[in-house]
Parts: C-alpha cells; structure tokens; sequence
C-alpha cells in the first residue's frame, strides 16, 4: 500500500516569504531553438511545410515502407535555425516542427543551402554525406528511407 509522507513543514501565519522576497523563475527548459517571428523567412519553411502536406495525405503507407523517426536540425552559420521531426514509426505519420516527442532513429544535421541543393535534386545525398556537407546521428542507414520519402514527394 502506497503512503504519502509529507516532509514539507507547516507554515504559520507571519512565517512566510515576506513581500519583495519572490524570486521570479524563467521557464523550465530553454527552448533547443530559438525562433523568430517569420519562419517563412528561411528558404526551406515552405519545403518542410509542402512535404507535412505530402505526409498527411500519404502517411499510412509511409510508415508502412519506413517504419523510423527522424529529426531535421536545419543551421546557419554553425547555429541551428529550424527544427523539424518527421515521425514515419506510428499511427498515419506526422511531421511538426521542433525536436522529436519521442526518441529519433536518426539525427540530420544539415546547413540550410546544403538541405536545399538535396531537395531540389542538385546534390547527391550519399556523395555529401561522404563529402563531410552535412552529420547525420543514430542509425545512419535509415537516410536511405529518408530519401525516397524526398523523392515520392517530390514526384508529388
């Protein structure tokens, strides 16, 4: 049987925190990326969102074909701007910005004008990722996954 036990003394009147004595806290946890106002300032925002649309619409089978979550670090400048979690492992699939809810199977760590040459199909993926263009963490091949996902999209 669970008991609680209350360790906490009591207070009496007149022995509280006296006025002026609070000490305002920040948030819990800072924020893993700090977003501006205008996302739809960065060239891949309106990439990420046109493939949340194509996931929505094709998601069941995706997760069937992928089965793994991935997470997206978008940087500038060696910081990083966007985060977006494509989650192809449960339910229809889903894609949202900011990091993973659960654990990601793989981590991309992507420059922006890198991520843009991958998705336009001006770069190859495997030779950048051999080239050093961009990291990836976890397991390294469900990339492969990850790009037929940007290919069915694109055909989109």
């Amino acid at each position: 049987m669970w008991k609680r036990i209350d360790h906490q003394p009591k207070i009496r009147a007149g022995h509280g925190p006296q006025a002026g004595q609070y000490k305002e806290l920040g948030s819990a946890q800072e924020p893993a990326v700090s977003h501006p106002l205008e996302l739809s300032e960065y060239q891949s925002f309106p990439v990420f969102e046109d493939i949340s649309h194509h996931i929505k619409e094709a998601g069941p089978q995706l997760v069937k074909k992928v089965n793994a979550i991935f997470q997206l670090d978008i940087t500038k400048d060696g910081k990083t701007i966007l985060q977006w979690t494509i989650d192809l492992k449960s339910g229809s699939g889903d894609m949202y910005p900011g990091s993973a809810r659960l654990p990601a199977d793989t981590v991309f760590t992507i420059p922006e004008s890198v991520f843009m040459e991958l998705v336009l199909g001006k770069m190859n993926p495997q030779k950048a990722f051999l080239a050093g263009k961009f990291k990836v963490s976890g397991k390294v091949l469900l990339g492969q996954k990850l790009e037929r996902v940007f290919k069915d999209w694109a055909k989109f």
